[in-house]
């Protein structure tokens, strides 16, 4: 997986403060322990004159085999000294040690194994929530919850249709209720359609709030700004800027494209919408697809495939009434 220096050095960020703070909050907590439990501090400084003293018998050579089972026994008296005194003041056993973040790299972001350097499944999470903040930073994703979305914009009578449009999206905004609170990785996509100013973005970015406090990794793109990017990165040869969206794009466990058909279309943007939307589902990774195109004007503007895979593939949301817009204004 790529992702560009940026990404790699925010996620580096991190991974420095979260080991700082833990390392720092250790040290508070000794001295507090120390102040309230002078043996503590005694205990300690005998532990670690064992410690030295096996270091020097193994480097001295000879046979050290006693020595260091009597220094062995001393520490393990000292632990269980060490352990019941925190107990008994209540405080954790590992109290002294820091507590990280994550407890496999201790936040470093790599293990060894097998003599190898791995990098650790915490600091790949890290990569992909630092590359989808970078692409949610010009988007209002704090801008809509569900609780802000008005039933009461919704005429609440039959159109000609037959339909009553508050009960329709009462209907859509307690199903994406249940969508963000259900979700998981290979939870299904969704396509909400409908006419402008209905109400699709508010909804598909109140999910994308809730998946976000629970720790799920979100990009928000509007389809004519990140397909301009993908193309600009492409024709002036920055394979690595466009690789690095790619990859995002790829790999958050949600996906949101707004806006699908108001693009330039061309066919390398056509082409990536539907590699996009074919690598995520392949993996069974979820897409949630905004658009105000038909699927009569979908197959104009892409190809039957491709709608023929949405369709396929995707819950459909059909929004209903007017524009609520100028309601709000």
């Amino acid at each position: 997986m790529s992702y560009s220096d940026a990404v790699y050095k925010k996620a580096y960020s991190i991974l420095d403060a979260r080991r700082n703070r833990a390392v720092a909050e250790a040290e508070e907590r000794k001295l507090k322990i120390y102040a309230q439990i002078p043996r503590v501090d005694a205990i300690e400084r005998e532990l670690a004159d064992c410690s030295i003293k096996a270091a020097r018998a193994v480097f001295a050579g000879g046979d050290a085999k006693e020595l260091l089972t009597e220094l062995s026994e001393k520490s393990k008296s000292l632990r269980s000294e060490l352990e019941a005194l925190l107990s008994a003041h209540g405080f954790e056993k590992n109290a002294m040690k820091p507590h990280f973040t994550c407890t496999v790299c201790s936040d470093r972001g790599s293990v060894e194994i097998n003599n190898k350097t791995i990098t650790c499944e915490c600091f790949k999470e890290l990569l992909k929530e630092c590359a989808c903040a970078e692409v949610n930073s010009l988007s209002p994703l704090n801008l809509s919850t569900f609780e802000s979305f008005e039933l009461s914009y919704y005429p609440d009578v039959e159109g000609a249709d037959g339909i009553n449009p508050r009960r329709r999206m009462a209907q859509i905004l307690n199903y994406c209720k249940a969508y963000a609170n259900n979700f998981r990785p290979d939870s299904k996509s969704l396509l909400m359609r409908g006419a402008t100013g209905l109400g699709k973005t508010h909804l598909s970015l109140s999910i994308a709030n809730e998946l976000l406090k629970k720790g799920f990794s979100v990009a928000y793109v509007s389809a004519p700004d990140i397909l301009f990017q993908l193309e600009r990165a492409h024709f002036s040869y920055g394979y690595d800027e466009e690789q690095d969206l790619i990859s995002t794009l790829y790999e958050c466990d949600l996906l949101i494209i707004d806006d699908l058909g108001t693009e330039f279309a061309t066919n390398y943007t056509n082409s990536q919408i539907y590699n996009i939307f074919n690598n995520r589902i392949l993996r069974s990774k979820p897409v949630i697809i905004n658009t105000n195109l038909t699927i009569k004007e979908l197959e104009n503007a892409y190809t039957q495939r491709f709608v023929s895979r949405v369709m396929g593939t995707c819950d459909k949301l059909d929004f209903v009434g007017k524009d609520i817009r100028p309601q709000k204004a």
